[in-house]
């Protein structure tokens, strides 16, 4: 059974709730010699790798994340006493607390490493309390890399707990509990149990539906584009190089919009039998400048963009490659900064080293004069941080390939990419456009542009950092330099007219949300930090309120019945602007700036009214079953998916009279491979991951974690799979590819 401790109360005025814990009686083990210097961090991976660091002298124990945290069970938290909570001990923690207790009694020192930021701060806090450490010589502290020099210098230059940390996270719990436990009830009595409201939680949720709810209320317009094919005017047949697309720009001095097909019918009656001549040339130089060193968000942005990782894997690889790995003869290191950060600063050291490698690999010209600086763009960036980063810029992907998994090594070359990117010199472009007038002889003669088409084109003329990083881009993001190069051109140069290009389009609704876009909009809005982005997006599929389609979130029904509702009856607490305000509002506890109370008791006043009225007015919502094509086959009724707490089923819609059910099988349309009898199906690992398998299963055993199509390999027969990003095919018996697998993972 879960033990309670001492719960530390803030008072009205804000002060620190430290204040408040009880100090411990002393244990019969606290009355042994002390002796050698403990350190607590709070995974298993760090403790080995600071371990092996810190040497003799030093033990070094992990406490598996948080040791206490609010009941499940119960609210946890007195709205009377300035929202006094009570902490308890998991019962799976209980082992490990003891032992951690009996660690710190016996040691002479007591040196807190918990994460760098407010969560980490506030569990070096909650092991205070937990294993009675008060009277103990206790030092909290912090590094952004695990690495021997920074884990000793942390140890050489100890702090003591910053309190303003604890309560800002405190704060945070117990707004997300309020809001958790005080709203969830309601769902579970108005639409089904099992459901969630949480702050942030369905500020995400409201985002997703909005643009669900664009994208059903768009209305498309008709517009036409008239582009030209134009060539210069040459002795033989033109080559490529001569040759160039335009697109009509102006008619008669005003900006071109062709709205329809009888208008663009006119324009290119026209221009029937028109002179093309070059109006204009502007040529210029720009610099581009590289992106800023990856931030949690731009992190899990690009790696979806690049190397198709969810939110949650990259997260999970980065922390991988932060605690350490094994790299033989030099042991095991810390291979990136701390992953979990909103700010773009890099140490000067780490600059120095960037430098180093970059003259040496791609020569001094790459070197900017200065190493440069990134402005801070996410509201409430903690510039303490540092960006993500390799803790040693020298280390080459290629160097450690053999001591990762292939997973771990594409971040960590992606991550090495963009930090040495960001501190090399701009990219040189060169721009031209090129205008080019058309209509009758004598009008251009006389300097008229009945017509106009433009024509641009960019070349690199030095490199700088796109030597060594690509930028990913989101769905309908345009380059200038995909337009490649222009044919040199002069002004009153004639032109040959190849061809015209009428061409219908239709405006197109703003695209759904991916994750990693939805990280962006959360980020650009100020909803969450950097922590929070992963275990939101999974909260929204676990509760089944998104589904992905295509790495496209799309809001169930069901999470449009709960955003629906909640924003009805909640309008102040799931507002957008709200939400952002109230994390303002955190980082102002943080700074110090505010106390931690007093929030609480201007956010719960109006909430606690706010649910009352709910309560009494919030009608109940049944989720309706959706139709199929599927016959019962114990009683011949039609059947139906509905929606359990596990996600969609399919079940008889004659329940209770018929309890008939079975999983909601996504068939892929290809024929089982092994059996020939059934149909191949989507399922889901208990890691959430999509493989594929038998519909007979377990009459027919058949699986593969890689998409079976119903085409066969040219070479051996055997049945071809999609691998990659861009759905190559490969033949299922690894050895006559079509292209080279390249793991996406999740």
């Amino acid at each position: 059974m879960a033990t309670a401790t001492s719960t530390g109360k803030g008072s009205r005025t804000g002060k620190s709730s430290a204040t408040a814990t009880k100090r411990p009686t002393k244990t019969t083990a606290s009355k042994r010699p002390a002796r050698g210097k403990l350190v607590i961090v709070e995974s298993p991976a760090k403790a080995r790798t600071i371990g092996r660091y810190l040497g003799s002298g030093y033990t070094v124990k992990a406490s598996m994340g948080h040791i206490r945290d609010l009941p499940k069970s119960t609210l946890g938290v007195d709205v009377n006493s300035d929202f006094a909570p009570k902490y308890l001990v998991p019962r799976d923690k209980l082992k490990i607390v003891k032992e951690l207790k009996d660690s710190v009694q016996g040691a002479r020192e007591v040196y807190l490493a918990t994460d760098p930021d407010r969560e980490g701060e506030a569990i070096a806090w909650h092991l205070v309390n937990a294993t009675e450490a008060q009277d103990k010589s206790v030092h909290r502290i912090v590094f952004h890399e695990i690495t021997e020099d920074a884990i000793k210098e942390a140890i050489a230059h100890p702090n003591e707990i910053n309190m303003d940390l604890v309560d800002a996270q405190q704060a945070r719990r117990i707004l997300d509990r309020l809001v958790g436990y005080e709203i969830s009830p309601l769902l579970w009595k108005k639409v089904k149990r099992g459901l969630s409201a949480g702050r942030v939680q369905t500020a995400a949720l409201r985002i997703v539906v909005e643009r669900e709810r664009e994208i059903e209320a768009f209305i498309p317009e008709e517009y036409w584009s008239i582009e030209a094919d134009l060539a210069k005017i040459t002795r033989g047949e033109p080559t490529a190089k001569d040759m160039f697309r335009a697109a009509l720009h102006a008619i008669e001095g005003k900006k071109a919009e062709v709205k329809d097909g009888e208008q663009a019918n006119r324009i290119v009656d026209a221009l029937n039998g028109a002179s093309w001549r070059v109006a204009d040339v502007v040529r210029r130089e720009t610099r581009r400048r590289p992106s800023a060193p990856f931030t949690t968000s731009t992190l899990q942005q690009e790696a979806s963009r690049k190397l198709g990782y969810s939110v949650r894997r990259t997260m999970q690889l980065a922390q991988e490659l932060y605690e350490g790995i094994d790299l033989g003869a030099e042991g095991t290191q810390g291979l990136i900064t701390y992953m979990r950060t909103d700010s773009t600063n890099v140490a000067a050291q780490a600059q120095q080293a960037a430098r180093a490698v970059i003259s040496a690999r791609w020569g001094v010209e790459y070197v900017p004069e200065k190493p440069p600086v990134y402005a801070k763009k996410a509201k409430g960036a903690q510039e303490a941080h540092e960006a993500i980063r390799p803790t040693a810029p020298q280390r080459h992907p290629a160097a450690v390939k053999g001591h990762l998994t292939s997973p771990q090594h594409r971040l960590y070359q992606l991550i090495w990419q963009r930090f040495l990117a960001s501190q090399m010199a701009p990219a040189v472009l060169d721009n031209t456009r090129v205008d080019v007038a058309a209509g009758q002889g004598a009008d251009l003669d006389a300097g008229k542009k009945p017509f106009v088409f433009r024509a641009t084109g960019s070349i690199v003329k030095f490199q700088g950092w796109m030597a060594a990083y690509q930028a990913g881009r989101d769905e309908g993001d345009t380059d200038e330099l995909d337009r490649g190069a222009l044919p040199e051109v002069a002004p009153n140069e004639p032109l040959n007219l190849l061809k015209l290009v009428p061409e219908q389009h239709f405006t197109q609704p703003p695209p759904r949300y991916t994750e990693a876009t939805l990280v962006k909009a959360l980020e650009e809005q100020g909803i969450g930090r950097p922590s929070t982005y992963a275990p939101t997006i999974a909260t929204l599929a676990a509760r089944s309120y998104v589904a992905s389609e295509e790495k496209k979130l799309v809001p169930t029904e069901l999470g449009l019945v709960v955003n629906d509702l909640l924003v009805e009856h909640f309008p102040r607490i799931f507002d957008i602007g709200f939400t952002s305000r109230l994390e303002d509002e955190l980082d102002e506890i943080a700074a110090g700036d505010r106390a931690w109370v007093p929030t609480l008791q201007e956010f719960y006043g109006p909430f606690s009214s706010t649910l009352k009225q709910a309560e009494q007015t919030m009608e109940r919502v049944k989720i309706k079953d959706e139709p199929t094509d599927e016959v019962c086959e114990q009683c011949g009724r039609p059947m139906v998916i509905k929606l359990g707490r596990y996600g969609k089923f399919l079940a008889c819609s004659g329940f209770p009279e018929c309890r008939n059910a079975r999983p909601l099988l996504t068939k892929i349309g290809v024929e089982c491979p092994t059996c020939h009898q059934g149909e191949i199906v989507e399922r889901r690992s208990k890691k959430g991951r999509t493989f594929y398998g038998c519909e007979r299963y377990p009459a027919c055993d058949f699986v593969s974690w890689n998409k079976p199509t119903n085409k066969t390999c040219p070479v051996c027969g055997a049945y071809m799979v999609e691998v990659g990003r861009n759905k190559q095919l490969r033949c299922s018996s690894g050895q006559h590819a079509a292209a080279e697998l390249a793991e996406t993972g999740d």
